[in-house]
């Protein structure tokens, strides 16, 4: 499974007027790990030292709602990405220990701190198959 990023602007700014995605589309990770139970849901990257720079942890939630991240026993920082049908809803860097952030999603993604430089609110962030 992989992480495919459409933006819904190109590289050089220019907006769609619809809003729509462009064709251009970035894969932003290769190796996606699907949190699908309560314990992996609740373990999240705690304890870890490091991720690669093409990971992702995927949280599928059956409905939208508010979820919660924290960085409790996160040694590094992550950038985490709330999503809504494949549309980014927010996008937070989030710092090792000390950070809190929650929104409405049904799809949460963790990444390695920078993956997410280039995606925006708006932008379709999609799990495929490989």
């Amino acid at each position: 499974m992989r992480l495919v990023h459409y933006p819904t602007s190109g590289h050089n700014g220019d907006s769609r007027p619809d809003g729509e995605a462009t064709t251009e589309r970035r894969v932003v990770a290769t190796d996606v790990d699907l949190a699908d139970s309560l314990l992996c849901q609740t373990r999240g990257l705690m304890f870890r030292r490091s991720i690669p720079d093409d990971y992702a942890l995927a949280f599928r939630f059956g409905s939208v709602k508010t979820r919660d991240v924290h960085m409790l026993f996160v040694f590094f920082p992550i950038d985490a990405v709330w999503i809504v049908d494949d549309v980014v809803q927010r996008i937070e860097r989030l710092q090792p220990w000390r950070s809190f952030e929650r929104e409405r999603c049904d799809l949460l993604v963790e990444l390695p701190a920078g993956a997410g430089s280039d995606i925006e609110p708006g932008d379709r962030l999609v799990l495929e198959s490989a």
